[in-house]
């Protein structure tokens, strides 16, 4: 059963139907010995989704950590507070979208980065939206 496919692979996971507890587990709940389609669970569009490994913390305060890896679905319409991979001025990067009365800002979620506001929005591209984040515990 195909879970997750990126470049052409594919791989399977075990899945379970329960909860997982964060306190005491309950030992009436059946164990459930299937498999799970992250496809399914984690992306919406499969042929307008892509995954692209974050290098950095500006978006730390996002729970966007550097190493993690982003699903970005292109078939999204990126809306105000929306977190974004964009491209200004041949930089690829990762921020939330702020559209101001100002203009459009790509903000930062980490004091320690600037915001980048957007003179010209014909120089910015926006190459999808992130939906989910996954990273290592």
């Amino acid at each position: 059963m195909p879970v997750f496919n990126v470049s052409g692979s594919s791989r399977s996971a075990a899945a379970s139907d329960a909860d997982a507890a964060s306190g005491f587990p309950s030992p009436s709940r059946d164990y459930f010995d299937g498999r799970i389609d992250l496809n399914r669970h984690l992306i919406r569009d499969v042929t307008s989704t892509y995954v692209v490994r974050v290098s950095g913390d500006s978006m730390s305060g996002a729970g966007i950590s550097d190493g993690d890896e982003l699903i970005v679905d292109r078939s999204l319409t990126p809306r105000d507070g929306s977190v974004v991979i964009a491209v200004l001025d041949g930089e690829l990067t990762v921020r939330r979208l702020r559209l101001t009365g100002r203009g459009i800002v790509l903000a930062a979620e980490n004091p320690g980065y600037r915001d980048v506001g957007v003179p010209d929005p014909a120089a910015l591209t926006i190459w999808g939206v992130v939906t989910r984040c996954l990273h290592h515990v």
